[in-house]
């Protein structure tokens, strides 16, 4: 079974004022919400089981997704309307919903992007990695750091010279410094790994913690285009990015 999660918990509080009365994900782009098109994307990609975590109006997510019959999927809510989970405790909490046999797809609710997720998760498949992290070359002040088999080491922050990492010797001009793209693909072999961590957590520090024993890969996309419809000032640009995505 293909599976994935969408991350919709959040605040969305960049898209001020506009989430003062609606969940970020159902902000509308091309007249209809960040989470259909999230949604549609994985249906047409053969996705078959998704969650969705919830907090802010979270019951109007729910009342979304009711009303328009699941889109035809077996769509489950994950309600982290107790308090925010950051996206590591949100997977961990998401877990139980999920087959423990297949991989689970992660994906941001304000992400567009010209990604083939069916593709990606056939390889995450095929690969037998642990984990695979869309990951492309990008301008950002954070970097994950990948060895030259794209196997993740660690991670750096440009600006500050911050760098965290299993390997106290690590050098990271000596690596690979690629840009996290907010979709990954979790093995269910590490899903046992989420027991010893706290409720509340971001995924990267979850990689972070067993880059050392596990098998975090790295999946460059040359010809990546993504937009993270986090700001107002994007909303105006989305809609030309998806005809354009849509047009190739």
């Amino acid at each position: 079974m293909k599976q994935a999660m969408i991350f919709a918990a959040g605040l969305g509080t960049r898209l001020k004022p506009l989430t003062d009365t609606m969940p970020k994900a159902l902000v509308p782009v091309a007249s209809q919400p960040l989470l259909w098109h999230v949604v549609q994307k994985l249906k047409a990609a053969g996705f078959e089981r998704i969650v969705v975590n919830v907090h802010h109006f979270a019951q109007q997510i729910i009342d979304y997704l009711q009303a328009n019959n699941n889109f035809g999927l077996d769509i489950r809510i994950s309600d982290e309307t107790d308090g925010l989970l950051e996206t590591g405790g949100g997977i961990k909490k998401a877990l139980p919903l999920f087959d423990a046999s297949s991989p689970v797809l992660i994906h941001n609710v304000d992400i567009l992007s010209n990604v083939d997720l069916q593709a990606l998760y056939a390889f995450a498949e095929q690969s037998a990695t642990d984990a695979l992290l869309l990951v492309s070359r990008r301008k950002t002040k954070r970097y994950l750091l990948f060895d030259d088999e794209y196997l993740l080491d660690g991670w750096t922050n440009i600006e500050t010279g911050e760098v965290r990492s299993p390997y106290p010797s690590l050098d990271p001009t000596e690596l690979k410094q690629l840009a996290f793209s907010g979709i990954h693909v979790l093995s269910p072999r590490v899903f046992p790994l989420f027991d010893e961590m706290p409720s509340r957590f971001g995924i990267i520090d979850f990689y972070l913690k067993y880059c050392h024993q596990c098998a975090f890969l790295g999946y460059e996309k040359k010809d990546l285009r993504l937009m993270d419809v986090g700001k107002l000032d994007t909303l105006s640009e989305a809609e030309a990015f998806l005809q354009d995505v849509l047009a190739k």
